[in-house]
């Protein structure tokens, strides 16, 4: 068996997938070379998007794990058509998304990267008096649009660690923990000092955040976004910062997987952007590498993985095996 592995995963599951079958790595691999790669596999694992017509290059594939929560970064129902399991990892890194926006907030607040910017670039005294525009946290609102695993660890972060007023939006208002205030997303937006997205993409979702919206957050508000890029209409985020509508935006999502060189983001200051990285430390990578190696094999000698992404495909997935009997 052949595992081809997108991005890199923790040691110890690939350790534990090479007892068993043969790993073939990329690391920043374009797209025609995931194709390329993807041909002679029987499964892939996968942090990044895949190619649309990843199925039909590689007809050879039978399971697809997502090294995350979401669903998005596989083609769903072109793998359904083509027989073929995928499963996902739920739950896995809610610790370290949450701990990323609390950090996200915090930085914002207290107005870390001006600081560090200008004490890098000009006199002592100059850095310092930025300090006089740092927030303490408690007391300010921050809105949560979805409050799934990683909003409900957040909310509660905020609210019992740091005194913050949090008010949630999904679309069963009804099942909000109890740290997070049922809200409707114009009022949501209108008070809150930190909107902070985790909702997955979902043609609801998509673009959910356009110019109308953007227009109603107060001017000195700060939108974090670790859910999914496209939720942001891209195009209406960077009028809003370059005009200074809002306080700015930190984002780790973008509409497009990678930022190109020249993206205009790169010539604003009052946006923080990471690489798609609030998941990503060591703990939750021991576990999601493990589990995922786990799964992986799982379905690879025709069982179902622990979280099943498209469990409609299993008559046509369990097919397969029959026919190679």
């Amino acid at each position: 068996m052949r595992v081809l592995v997108i991005d890199p995963i923790d040691p110890t599951g690939e350790a534990h997938l090479r007892e068993h079958a043969e790993v073939m790595q990329l690391d920043e691999a374009s797209q025609e070379e995931i194709r390329r790669a993807a041909s002679s596999a029987d499964a892939l694992i996968t942090r990044s998007r895949v190619p649309d017509d990843i199925f039909q290059a590689a007809p050879g594939l039978r399971a697809a794990l997502i090294h995350g929560t979401g669903t998005d970064l596989v083609p769903l129902a072109a793998a359904t058509a083509h027989g073929v399991a995928v499963g996902h990892l739920p739950g896995g890194n809610v610790q370290s998304v949450a701990e990323y926006c609390v950090m996200a907030i915090l930085m914002l607040a207290r107005n870390v990267t001006a600081i560090t910017a200008a004490l890098r670039s000009g006199p002592w005294d100059a850095a310092r008096r930025l300090g006089a525009h740092a927030h303490e946290i408690s007391g300010l609102t921050a809105g949560l649009v979805g409050v799934g695993g990683i909003g409900g660890r957040l909310a509660k972060m905020l609210r019992d660690g740091f005194g913050m007023r949090v008010l949630g939006n999904q679309r069963r208002l009804d099942r909000l923990p109890p740290q997070a205030q049922p809200a409707d997303l114009d009022r949501l937006v209108a008070e809150s000092d930190f909107i902070v997205i985790s909702a997955p993409l979902t043609p609801q979702t998509h673009r959910l955040f356009n110019a109308e919206r953007i227009a109603r957050m107060k001017p000195t508000a700060w939108l974090i976004n670790v859910g999914r890029g496209p939720v942001i209409e891209e195009a209406a985020l960077v009028d809003a910062l370059r005009e200074q509508r809002i306080g700015g935006a930190m984002l780790d999502v973008y509409e497009h997987y990678r930022l190109e060189p020249g993206h205009p983001y790169f010539a604003l200051d009052n946006v923080v952007l990471t690489p798609h990285l609030a998941g990503m430390t060591k703990e939750s990578r021991r576990r999601m590498g493990r589990q995922a190696a786990e799964d992986t094999l799982r379905m690879l000698a025709g069982e179902r993985p622990t979280h099943f992404a498209n469990p409609e495909v299993w008559d046509r997935f369990t097919a397969r095996f029959e026919d190679r009997s």
